[in-house]
């Protein structure tokens, strides 16, 4: 008896490749999503006949968004893989040259955060019927080289696709990266334009529906009764909720952790949200960028339970926060890379049932925090509101807001449906140690990479993947100067998201760190030069608000902080794109929201003639000094 023959269709590569994307499925907790639910695109040379001439021939399956910046595009993207829980992902298809390099900060910033998109750059001619062809980049010494082996470092599976067979293999590879919660970031197919053209029989079989289960590692018995012993004897515990608290979707494991620990909760800028901001055992922000309330916690901690964080060095304060001499870790991840770091105790799971389970494993016992330990964080976290109540008031109405009185404004108007977004800048610093997150995922700081620029295409993301909420994007003039060029595609496409521009004049955050490390501030104002050539002459005539409209948006002014408050609200309750412009305080004072709770390390010229400088290094090599590695 003979076996069936397999039945093949004749396509394009770039035609079987838009056909195999529409029939990929993610499915967590019995729940099924389109693994990648549309393409961004710029069309060029490299892509235009073919991965262009195949969306519109399967323009029903694959919905298709105009993007005006390739780094914007792969943003915007991420802004929706984020939103989605990583459970859905878009692609991104770009042409050779500008617009494939391009993409390289989308990439790295989708996988230092870990979260997946899919980059489909054209690439030169796999044949060379002539060479070099239009922006190809010569290599002497490898003639297999493009521009696109730049993403190789920033991606977390790259394939360049020479023959119309080997898409096959590539195309399932890479599915299975951007569904895997551990391995997930950046994907990158490069597609020669000539081989995106060619025609191949193709086996129907690659085109049947295919589900890529997210999986929910459990704990390891052994690590898991290592992990309760190791709660149970602590005195002076603190979670350090990251990212993968939101990844896996465990904000009520964690509620149902702390309700019966009292243990307190700080977060990183990727976990802010975890619990929210009126849970008794939410402390705030830790780390540079923290409140006083988590820092002096960790400072005497005997136990961090780390979960689904990376432990960058904002949230260690460069080495130093973590201080007391027993303090061990608990390292709760689904990447055992993560759960070794601080030399700590790993419980390598997914956090959702890791934190299922402890609470399981404490609860016959009644295991809780000691009630002396639960009234002093309470009664600092108490303390610490007051000083977020003043940094937020406004005692005058008719005055320009500074910028925490830009966020207070925002704090009063918003709910918990509303989604805050912000990634560079004074911002994140500000926002982590006074916002006051009233959902699991208003928070949206981009902070693994901070790229300016982020802001606006992914909010466009957000509100693709959350149609019904309002979204924020929150910048200051020198990151809206990075990238505003998305806001024609929030307009063309009718996303109504929301930005607020706050015009400080400069570059607010790093004139602040300069002036701390000896810089002076150099350079970092948007000034004339004056007559000594420094940037320190009359603010530049820039008017971002009318550069926004130009780009059809609809603009709101606001001169003082009763202009703000009434803009904001217009500008929530609008169904288009909308801008509120406000001027804030001064580009000498960074921000007025209380000042770093820990250190971070930026080095400071060990040699020096200014006074500046020479006070700097001391006092960088005082705090330097309690720098401690965990062995």
């Amino acid at each position: 008896m003979t076996e069936p023959r397999s039945t093949t269709t004749r396509l394009t590569v770039a035609q079987a490749l838009v056909r195999f994307l529409t029939v990929q499925y993610t499915e967590r907790d019995g729940v099924r999503r389109r693994l990648i639910d549309s393409t961004w695109g710029i069309l060029g040379h490299g892509n235009v006949a073919g991965l262009g001439q195949a969306l519109v021939e399967y323009g029903d399956g694959m919905p298709y968004h105009q993007g005006r910046n390739e780094q914007a595009m792969v943003h915007a993207a991420v802004g929706y893989a984020r939103q989605s829980n990583r459970l859905s992902a878009q692609a991104v298809t770009t042409s050779v040259g500008p617009g494939a390099t391009n993409l390289v900060t989308g990439a790295a910033l989708a996988t230092i955060n870990r979260l997946p998109v899919l980059l489909l750059p054209g690439d030169v001619f796999a044949t060379r019927p002539a060479d070099p062809v239009l922006q190809q980049l010569e290599v002497p010494y490898a003639g297999d080289v493009s521009v696109n082996d730049c993403l190789r470092p920033v991606s977390k599976y790259f394939d360049r696709i020479g023959r119309p067979e080997a898409l096959i293999p590539a195309a399932l590879q890479a599915m299975r990266v951007l569904a895997d919660p551990l391995d997930t970031g950046a994907v990158t197919l490069a597609l020669p334009q000539d081989v995106q053209a060619e025609a191949f029989d193709w086996p129907d079989e690659f085109f049947a529906e295919r589900v890529w289960t997210v999986r929910r590692p459990v704990a390891d018995p052994a690590q898991l009764a290592v992990a309760v012993r190791t709660i149970r004897t602590a005195r002076r515990p603190l979670v350090v909720a990251g990212g993968g608290v939101h990844h896996s979707e465990a904000e009520d494991a964690l509620r149902r952790f702390a309700d019966l620990t009292g243990i307190p909760v700080a977060s990183t800028q990727a976990g802010k949200g975890s619990l929210a901001w009126d849970h008794p055992a939410d402390v705030g922000g830790i780390g540079h960028t923290g409140t006083a309330t988590a820092c002096e916690l960790a400072r005497t901690a005997d136990l961090v339970i780390g979960v689904g964080t990376r432990y960058t060095d904002f949230t260690t304060a460069s080495g130093t926060l973590f201080a007391a001499p027993d303090v061990r870790f608990l390292n709760i991840n689904i990447a055992a890379f993560d759960g070794h770091k601080m030399s700590g105790q790993p419980l390598v799971a997914d956090a959702r049932t890791a934190l299922e389970a402890l609470t399981a494993a404490l609860a016959p016992h009644g295991h809780r925090a000691g009630p002396a330990y639960v009234t002093e964080y309470t009664d600092d976290k108490e303390r610490w509101e007051h000083r977020v109540d003043a940094a937020y008031e406004a005692e005058d109405p008719y005055a320009r807001p500074t910028q925490p009185q830009v966020l207070g404004a925002l704090d009063d108007l918003v709910t918990g449906d509303d989604i805050i977004v912000n990634a560079a800048g004074s911002l994140p610093g500000d926002l982590h140690k006074l916002w006051r997150a009233r959902s699991r995922d208003q928070y949206h700081v981009e902070y693994g990479y901070s790229c300016m620029g982020y802001e606006i295409p992914a909010a466009i993301g957000i509100r693709m993947a959350a149609p019904d909420r309002p979204v924020w994007a929150l910048v200051g003039d020198g990151t809206y100067l990075m990238m505003p060029t998305e806001i024609v595609t929030a307009v063309q496409e009718g996303i109504a998201i929301k930005v607020v521009i706050l015009q400080n004049h400069g570059y607010a955050s790093i004139g602040g760190l300069s002036q701390t490390v000896g810089g002076e501030r150099f350079a970092t104002a948007y000034r004339h030069r004056s007559e000594d050539g420094t940037y320190t002459g009359r603010p530049l005539p820039v008017d971002l608000a009318a550069n926004a409209a130009s780009l059809g948006m609809r603009v709101l002014r606001a001169k003082t902080v009763d202009d703000l408050r009434t803009a904001l609200a217009e500008a929530r309750a609008a169904d288009t794109p909308t801008c509120v412009y406000v001027e804030t305080e001064t580009a000498d004072t960074v921000s007025g929201a209380p000042p770093a709770q820990a250190w971070w390390d930026v080095p400071v010229a060990e040699t020096a003639t200014r006074p500046s400088a020479v006070k700097a290094r001391a006092l960088y090599e005082r705090l330097a000094s309690t720098r401690r590695r965990h062995l």
